[in-house]
């Protein structure tokens, strides 16, 4: 029996998971809509897939959103950082805090967290969005299943890349 090939999702399924990924942060952290509204633009990763055993890697596709509107389309990868046993999918938000931190992520190829900037990573408590008010950092990161914050996993490392859609 042959495998089946990996198939990329569609425009209409990263954007209909979208919704729901940040429907479920909503429901996590109190406070996001504000802060989602202010945003410059906000990338959301809805499914990011543990791949492989052991080492592996990780990888998902995902949407801009840019006043609420899909703007562009991006794929994910990079090492599963604290992935626990058992936990193959979960979801990634980033929110960029200003116009010229999204201008600097749409303009820069290969984008890379930590190499091109850093993102502060909110994951586990309720207060995430009061903490990311008062950091400085122009984008913020949230890690979580449909079910709960991811407490301890970065992004750090992780290489973003603009698809052709």
């Amino acid at each position: 029996m042959l495998a089946q090939p990996l198939r990329a999702d569609s425009v209409e399924q990263i954007n209909a998971g979208s919704r729901e990924a940040l429907a479920a942060l909503r429901g996590h952290v109190q406070g996001t809509d504000g802060l989602l509204k202010k945003a410059a633009g906000v990338l959301v990763f809805p499914d990011v897939v543990k791949l492989g055993f052991g080492v592996g890697g990780e990888f998902g596709e995902g949407v801009l959103l840019v006043d609420g509107e899909p703007k562009a389309y991006y794929a994910t990868s990079g090492a599963p950082f604290g992935m626990k046993l058992g936990q193959q999918i979960k979801s990634e938000v980033i929110v960029f805090r200003s116009e010229e931190a999204l201008a600097s992520f749409r303009n820069t190829r290969g984008w890379k967290v930590g190499a091109h900037a850093k993102v502060a990573t909110f994951t586990g408590a309720r207060d995430a969005v009061y903490k990311a008010r008062e950091i400085a950092e122009p984008m913020v990161s949230f890690i979580f299943t449909r079910e709960a914050m991811l407490p301890g996993l970065t992004l750090d490392g992780a290489k973003i890349t603009r698809l052709a859609r």
